[in-house]
């Protein structure tokens, strides 16, 4: 395991370093959230393609296909369906609204009232979905360092804080390309192949399995249903994911690049389902389906190797947590503590863009501390995150809740508001309230992994929606025309963004 010591602590060791470079180009609230929206195609990929293939994506996706077979591919495959249909759909609308957050484009479509109850719910899934990522650091430091679970969490948690914060979108983005590389080339090109050679090649695992391993639906019409409506959904809606659209330079990189990237989570979902049915036929008996992947890593591949691959878990671990973890901060500091702060009377600085020609040294100092707040949160955020992830263990059942608070209490109004006219405030504020408390109440009387919750916070924010925007005043004039000109990208500053502006508010953009 030496040499695999020296692989795995030279990756680390460089991601940080990377980290530390991208801080560099941090200079602005812009450069520090959305990577001064300036990513081409390449970048954008792998950095979509990152942030959405982590490690419940891979270690959840090979005990699934220990489990179920190739049924298992089913979760990694809602996953790619959504953002197939996020960028063939909505990608350009959403990059041509030049905001920050989701509740940014509530706020556009609805009125500012909106963008609180929006981004507490946002807040609570995009904290789960960090720590589910971070549970999983336990899993691969275990099988290197033999190391305390919570130690585990604690090293991988702290490297993920420490660049993210150090250089905001700018280092995540850089590490992602790493992490994308050596994730693809880990599981893809190593483990996978090796993995049915070691199994006895596809032969042997038709033989050796029952039929229902072979089959695309042995996990039930229910669970794809299940996982269609929680991730494909979620997809669409989640603030890690807005805030990579956001990088793009150009609505054209946004619906490309995040076209590829959704192919690339078909066939990474795939690679596990068969990964984990290799490690099914090779170990047949484990206790716990969560260690497939540890054990299969463990027993087939040789001495340097295992680092490489071990060092692509951690890459898929990385990215969705520190993407996860920005746009936490990003959602707590924007949409939260400065909305409320508003509320309170207390004057609010909105400064956005990039140092333009012509900006003042006020407007410098206003961003730097913009900044340095979204670095502060990060820091908080972060260690948070690493506090419940040492109480949590289950991945999967933490990415559910996750998911289900998302989709439950966001996924109406949000496309509500983009592909239905009458839809307005009192409809968006009902929907977001009910289908929240409905899914909340139902994790808690049926289970977390439960189907009931989804289904039924879905339809009872859907039922809101509709007839409280039916049976209140429409959107007001002036709100709809500013969406219309945000949707089709005719905004008089490329960096502006809606801002709280409560009448006891003194606002300054």
């Amino acid at each position: 395991m030496g040499v695999d010591y020296v692989v795995i602590i030279g990756y680390l060791l460089g991601i940080a370093a990377v980290g530390w470079w991208g801080k560099r180009r941090a200079r602005s609230t812009s450069d520090f959230l959305v990577a001064g929206r300036r990513l081409g195609p390449g970048m954008y990929t792998g950095t979509m393609a990152a942030v959405v293939i982590g490690g419940a994506s891979t270690i959840g996706g090979v005990r699934l296909g220990y489990t179920y077979g190739l049924s298992g591919a089913w979760m990694v495959f809602a996953i790619g369906f959504g953002l197939l249909a996020l960028s063939i759909c909505f990608s350009a609308r959403i990059a041509r609204l030049r905001v920050y957050t989701v509740a940014d484009m509530l706020s556009l479509r609805y009125g500012d009232s909106a963008s609180v109850i929006s981004g507490l719910v946002m807040w609570i899934y995009t904290l789960m979905l960090t720590v589910t990522s971070t549970i999983a650091y336990a899993t691969v430091f275990d099988v290197l360092f033999d190391v305390p679970r919570w130690a585990a969490v604690v090293i991988g948690g702290s490297i993920v804080v420490g660049y993210s914060a150090l250089g905001g979108m700018w280092s995540i983005t850089l590490t992602d390309m790493v992490q994308f590389v050596v994730k693809s080339i880990g599981v893809l090109v190593v483990l996978l192949p090796v993995a049915v050679v070691k199994a006895g090649g596809f032969a042997e695992l038709s033989d050796r399995l029952p039929d229902s391993y072979l089959s695309f639906g042995s996990i039930g019409g229910e669970s794809i249903f299940t996982y269609v409506l929680i991730y494909t959904f979620g997809m669409l809606i989640g603030q890690d994911i807005w805030q990579r659209v956001f990088t793009a330079r150009s609505d054209k990189v946004a619906s490309w690049g995040g076209t590829v990237a959704g192919l690339y989570c078909l066939l990474y979902a795939l690679a596990g389902a068969v990964i984990g049915m290799a490690t099914k036929v090779l170990h047949p008996g484990l206790a716990d389906p969560d260690s497939a992947f540890a054990t299969i890593v463990k027993s087939a591949l040789p001495t340097g190797v295992k680092g490489l691959v071990l060092a692509a878990a951690l890459s898929a671990m990385m990215s969705t947590a520190s993407g996860a973890l920005i746009a936490s901060a990003t959602v707590a500091n924007n949409d939260i503590w400065h909305r409320l702060r508003a509320l309170g009377g207390r004057t609010v600085h909105r400064q956005t863009g990039e140092n333009h020609a012509g900006v003042t040294d006020h407007d410098e100092a206003e961003d730097h501390d913009e900044v340095a707040s979204n670095r502060l949160a990060i820091v908080i955020l972060g260690v948070v995150s690493i506090a419940l992830a040492c109480l949590l263990d289950d991945v999967l059942a933490a990415l559910t809740v996750a998911y289900n608070l998302l989709v439950g209490g966001l996924l109406v109004p949000i496309l509500g508001g983009m592909l239905w006219k009458r839809g307005n405030l009192p409809g968006a504020l009902a929907a977001m309230t009910t289908g929240s408390i409905t899914v909340i109440a139902l994790m808690a009387t049926e289970g977390m992994l439960a189907n009931e919750p989804i289904y039924y916070g879905l339809a009872a924010g859907l039922v809101a929606y509709i007839a409280v925007s039916l049976t209140t005043r429409p959107t007001e004039a002036h709100v709809l025309a500013q969406w219309r000109r945000r949707v089709a990208g005719q905004v008089t500053d490329p960096d502006d963004r809606p801002a709280a502006q409560p009448e006891t508010a003194a606002t300054s953009l």
